[in-house]
């Protein structure tokens, strides 16, 4: 195993209920050592222990530990960035407040900062703790909309973009109906193409179809918009890979999600796997199995 892998560490942060300890079981899943709830003063020790073996850390800080501290959390992740001997990304898990009740409620959980008051009384002074650390972590997500399956989908990216030393892609489709992906670093509106929703022969089937995409394809703007974002694509994901960017997520939207984004999402997926030499993730958000 490379040394970048030996040495690859991940810190995980953020709001309670934002699924701290799943992202750490997903990381768990795929090799990481992972330690959920670690105190920070006992990092340095652990971090120099794990330095002899050969697999990458993952350790969860938050307001779970006694005396959590975020300014001492973020001098001490410039320290491990500084001293050179660790490969360091941080994630910040979020969430809107509505979601964090939703799942308090439902899991009959105790938020950490509110055990003698109202659940929506921790989450506020939690986030009015932890909002210098989201605005210096590497990478924030917003869990809202996530079910398990897109969480782990999200952190085996994350993750293995980051272990294997390039950048790894997601491409989506969404429709503008239900709202932008929370997740996606650029969004491209894709409503200005013919729409197949008008061709009785085409509204049931999606961009998936080979007789969709041709429609699609077909519009006089097509070859030149593609074109444009491949040149585009050709200057953007390099200069991403080189900023250390592990994970970049890019979504196309239309109306309804099935037919245009589909088609342009699906084209771009191929370029991208021609020209990056990696498969990116492909996710049609409004595709449901």
């Amino acid at each position: 195993m490379n040394m970048t892998t030996a040495h690859s560490l991940v810190i995980v942060t953020g709001l309670s209920g934002a699924g701290i300890s799943s992202t750490m079981a997903i990381l768990e899943d795929m090799g990481f050592s992972a330690f959920d709830n670690f105190p920070l003063p006992l990092l340095p020790a652990l971090l120099e222990q794990e330095k002899q073996t050969a697999r990458p850390v993952a350790v969860s800080l938050d307001t779970r530990t006694r005396n959590f501290d975020p300014t001492a959390l973020m001098a001490a992740i410039n320290r491990l960035k500084e001293g050179g001997d660790w490969k360091v990304k941080t994630l910040f898990l979020s969430a809107d407040d509505a979601v964090l009740l939703k799942r308090f409620s439902e899991t009959r959980r105790v938020h950490p900062l509110a055990r003698d008051r109202a659940v929506a009384d921790g989450i506020a002074a939690e986030k009015s703790l932890l909002y210098p650390l989201k605005h210096e972590a590497g990478q924030v997500v917003d869990t809202s909309d996530y079910s398990v399956h897109d969480l782990r989908r999200f952190i085996e990216g994350f993750a293995g973009g980051m272990l294997h030393g390039h950048l790894n892609i997601s491409l989506m489709s969404f429709s503008y109906r239900h709202g932008l992906p929370r997740e996606a670093d650029l969004v491209f509106d894709v409503r200005f193409l013919r729409n197949p929703n008008w061709d009785k022969d085409l509204k049931s089937k999606t961009g998936l179809s080979a007789d969709v995409q041709n429609y699609v394809r077909a519009d006089d703007a097509y070859v030149q918009f593609l074109g444009h974002l491949q040149s585009m694509f050709d200057i953007l994901l390099p200069r991403y890979k080189a900023e250390g960017k592990s994970y970049l997520t890019i979504a196309f939207g239309c109306t309804g999600g099935k037919h245009r984004s589909v088609t342009v999402t699906e084209d771009m997926a191929t370029y991208v796997a021609k020209t990056q030499k990696i498969l990116p993730v492909i996710h049609h958000r409004e595709l449901k199995s």
